[in-house]
């Protein structure tokens, strides 16, 4: 049986120094994995939908190698874009891009911003830390976030990738999946108040789960 609560334990990649052989497998791995879920780019179409809100910055936490906060950058270069993340400024990036090093909990504070965008980021957080991330949150008009749908048939699908990924991606793709959502939880776990909130989420076969909020 499937577990219903979300069940949080350390991803293998995040213990890895970057350079580590299996880290750039992974690495490697998890761009395949993102162009099958889809979230960049529908996190790309949906700041489309919302440019005015935009046009007040665009921040991604846990922005890892700075390709979406570049996609965003070179489809609204009128819209300010912010990528937080614990790694340095990756190489390359697009110089329109800000970039602020560090815990995000320390960096996301005086980052302001009308979108507040993440991708496969908050299944990494305990439900107390969702719920401290979401205070920091109130100052967003919209926010997207596409994260790990957590049902049996996606980590099935997970199965079905072991002979095409790496050791460290099998490990670490069915624990994504346990710690991820179902519909109907992340509001809740980031405390956004339904008098202040519209939600909308789409659950995708690949596996996905799409949240959209915006303020009403």
């Amino acid at each position: 049986m499937f577990p219903s609560a979300r069940i949080v334990t350390p991803e293998i990649l995040d213990t890895l120094d970057a350079g580590h052989p299996e880290a750039l497998r992974s690495r490697r791995d998890l761009r395949r994995l993102e162009w099958f879920l889809g979230g960049s780019r529908w996190i790309a179409r949906a700041a489309l939908e919302h440019r005015r809100d935009a046009g007040r910055g665009i921040v991604e936490l846990g922005a890892g190698g700075g390709e979406l906060c570049g996609k965003l950058a070179a489809s609204m270069p009128e819209c300010p874009v912010t990528g937080l993340d614990f790694a340095d400024r990756p190489t390359g990036l697009n110089s329109a891009v800000r970039w602020r090093s560090g815990d995000f909990f320390q960096t996301l504070p005086g980052t302001d911003g009308g979108i507040m965008a993440g991708n496969l980021i908050l299944h990494h957080l305990s439900d107390e830390a969702l719920r401290s991330l979401g205070a920091m949150l109130a100052g967003f008009r919209v926010l997207l976030f596409s994260e790990p749908l957590r049902a049996s048939w996606p980590l099935g699908l997970s199965r079905l990738a072991h002979p095409f990924v790496g050791e460290v991606t099998r490990h670490d793709m069915p624990a994504s999946i346990r710690a991820g959502f179902r519909p109907g939880e992340l509001a809740g776990l980031l405390g956004l108040e339904k008098s202040s909130w519209g939600v909308a989420e789409v659950s995708r076969i690949t596996g996905a789960l799409r949240f959209k909020a915006w303020r009403g």
